[in-house]
């Protein structure tokens, strides 16, 4: 029996790299005062790009769902608003219930099931707004919130919160990121 052969494959040939575009980090994030390295920086402001959302795009509906949650717990009537219903039931059944839309959103994203993940993330945004109502926060301070954000590294944006020591004293650790 002949042994087969394999063929040689051909030598790479390395393409030279692109230089980087050099975005500035935002002006109220200085790079001395962040504990990164300018390497974790510098990869961070490379794909950053300009993004313009929609003056009056489709997130409106989110306002309008926050509107319906706020005038259902106002009416209070929990035989005909599952909305009231939860709300009557009180925080801890309300974020229950957040909790466990993020758990089945995430179980769906595993699975790439895509319908799924669309179907979860109503009802997540649901159970968010829900809590949100629960809360008294309107959905403006959350969009003022993102609005501070936008063009702030995330790796930057986190590093620069202070740790809540309320949260590290009921974990009963000081090793959360």
């Amino acid at each position: 029996m002949a042994k087969s052969v394999k063929p040689k494959a051909a030598p790479k040939v390395k393409a030279k790299a692109k230089p980087k575009a050099k975005l500035p980090l935002p002006k109220d994030v200085p790079a001395k005062k962040t504990r990164l390295s300018k390497a974790v920086l510098a990869a961070e402001r490379a794909h950053l790009v300009t993004y313009t959302p929609p003056e009056d795009g489709d997130a409106r509906v989110l306002d309008r769902l926050w509107a319906t949650i706020e005038s259902r717990r106002v009416s209070g009537d929990s035989t005909l608003s599952h909305s009231a219903r939860l709300l009557a039931r009180g925080t801890p059944k309300v974020a229950q219930k957040l909790g466990e839309e993020a758990v089945e959103l995430v179980i769906e994203a595993v699975a790439h099931n895509n319908s799924a993940i669309v179907s979860e993330s109503a009802d997540l945004l649901y159970h968010l707004m829900l809590l949100l109502v629960d809360a008294g926060i309107r959905p403006d301070e959350v969009w003022t919130e993102l609005r501070r954000r936008e063009g702030i590294s995330g790796i930057v944006e986190k590093a620069s919160r202070p740790r809540p020591k309320a949260l590290l004293a009921i974990a009963q650790t000081t090793k959360l990121p």
